[in-house]
């Protein structure tokens, strides 16, 4: 489980065909590594991936075709930033919300205004995914715990304070990128407990 508090935003060094699918190498640019052991996760624009080695300065994970298709992981080429959050502990401070790391989809950045010193960011994106998506709810954009400030049947808006933009990949972004999307976990589970009810009703 993640907070989507980015702690460090990387870049892809090496993406290695192996085996049908890809070996990323991603440079921590000062996430810290000292007690980070093979097997565990760390979130890669919200992509949970698993540690299959490391050093002080970089991780490699496998990256599943499956994973390829569902996020932008796909579309990476190497320096492409990408924000980079260790997986949390029982004593971290929950700053953000629940995140799992399991990317519902991808959203493009569809428009970026300025207001006052925060941006408004608008992200174009299936209907499968904004049926899970609720003004003032929260979702998770490339890993980044944010809160909806408005949601219909088109997209939704986020706004990004000077922090954000500074201290993750989104000062990268331009209109039309690829962004990965986690709804929030209550959604899902609120949705597959209404199929069931339906089913047993009818």
């Amino acid at each position: 489980m993640f907070t989507g508090i980015i702690q460090s935003v990387g870049n892809i060094q090496s993406l290695q065909k192996v085996g049908g699918d890809v070996r990323l190498a991603i440079s921590v640019n000062g996430l810290p590594m000292q007690d980070v052991e093979l097997g565990e996760s760390i979130a890669v624009s919200g992509v949970c991936l698993t540690v299959v080695a490391f050093d002080d300065n970089y991780f490699a994970a496998d990256v599943s075709n499956e994973t390829l298709s569902r996020t932008s992981l796909g579309s990476y080429v190497v320096g492409d930033e990408v924000n980079l959050e260790r997986a949390l502990q029982a004593s971290s401070r929950i700053g953000g919300h629940w995140v799992s790391g399991h990317v519902d989809g991808v959203a493009k950045v569809q428009n970026i205004a300025e207001d006052a010193r925060s941006q408004r960011w608008r992200f174009s994106a299936d209907k499968s995914l904004l049926r899970y998506i609720a003004e003032k709810g929260s979702v998770a954009v490339n890993g980044v715990s944010l809160t909806v400030n408005q949601a219909d049947f088109e997209g939704f808006e986020v706004n990004l304070v000077p922090h954000t933009i500074e201290h993750t990949n989104f000062s990268a972004l331009a209109q039309d990128s690829p962004v990965n999307i986690e709804v929030d976990l209550m959604a899902r589970y609120v949705e597959r407990l209404m199929q069931f009810n339906t089913e047993k009703n009818s």
